[in-house]
Order: structure tokens, then sequence, then C-alpha cells
């Protein structure tokens, strides 16, 4: 004959408020751990690019012996180092920048102009040299590194 196996113990359930307790300290622990986490780490960056042409003084150019060529007279604020800066569409600055280096050639002062973190994602942006003005591009257009502006 078969042994008989022993009565099963009883099984003891925890109460509904051990229960409760339990699962907001496990949640409590869960998010705080996810905050923790999340709090170390810095937002992506928004998707930029440079905005690279170049800009022409035709009036007033004159050579500045090895440092290129710079404006004269109502064209003075025109040089290497002029403010450039970059509106978006709604005309709030964009991103600044300044002209860079110069060749003077038949009276004409040729200017390189770059400017770094252009936040991409507009249909069209500003450019403005020193405070002469904006110059409307499209997004491609200033993606694509086809600023072209003239003065004088």
């Amino acid at each position: 004959m078969p042994a008989e196996s022993p009565a099963a113990a009883p099984r003891k359930h925890l109460s509904p408020l051990l229960t409760g307790a339990l699962g907001l300290i496990v949640g409590a622990a869960a998010v705080g751990a996810t905050w923790a986490i999340t709090a170390n780490l810095e937002p992506a960056a928004p998707p930029t690019f440079t905005l690279t042409g170049a800009f022409a003084l035709t009036d007033g150019a004159t050579e500045a012996g090895d440092d290129g060529c710079a404006g004269t007279g109502g064209y003075d604020d025109i040089a290497e180092g002029a403010s450039v800066t970059v509106y978006n569409g709604a005309g709030e600055i964009a991103a600044t920048g300044s002209l860079g280096t110069a060749t003077y050639a038949a009276g004409i002062c040729l200017f390189d102009v770059s400017v770094d973190n252009v936040p991409k994602g507009e249909k069209f942006y500003q450019v403005e040299v020193s405070r002469r003005g904006k110059v409307q591009l499209t997004a491609k257009q200033a993606e694509d590194g086809d600023f072209s502006a003239t003065l004088g």
C-alpha cells in the first residue's frame, strides 16, 4: 500500500495592505532609478549646418596690405571680422559669425562667409552683414553654401 503524503501546509496570503505597500515601494524605486539615469543625460542637440558663401564690397574697397582688404569712408564697418547674423523664418537670431578672409582684386573686396551651428528646419533664412540689410535665402540655398551678397 502506498504511503500517504503528508497533508499540505496551508498557504499564507499577504494582506492587501502589505501588497499595496510593496507595490508602492517597487514603483517608486523604478521611477527614481529612471529619473536618476535620465537626469544625467544631456538632450540631443538639434541638427545644424554651416552657412557658407561670399560677400563682395564693390565700392570703397581698398587693399589692406597683408591683411587682405577693407572698406573705407561710408563702408569702414566692412572688414575681416565684421558681424554676420543669420535669422530664422520668424526673424529671430539663429546664429552669428563674422566675415572671414578677404581678397582684393580690381577694386573689389571679396570676403569668405562661414557661420557655424545654424539650426536646420526653416523654410528660409535671412543673412545680414554688419548692419547693412538682410538677404533672404531658401533653406536649400543656405544649406548648400549658396550665400552671395554684394554691397556698393
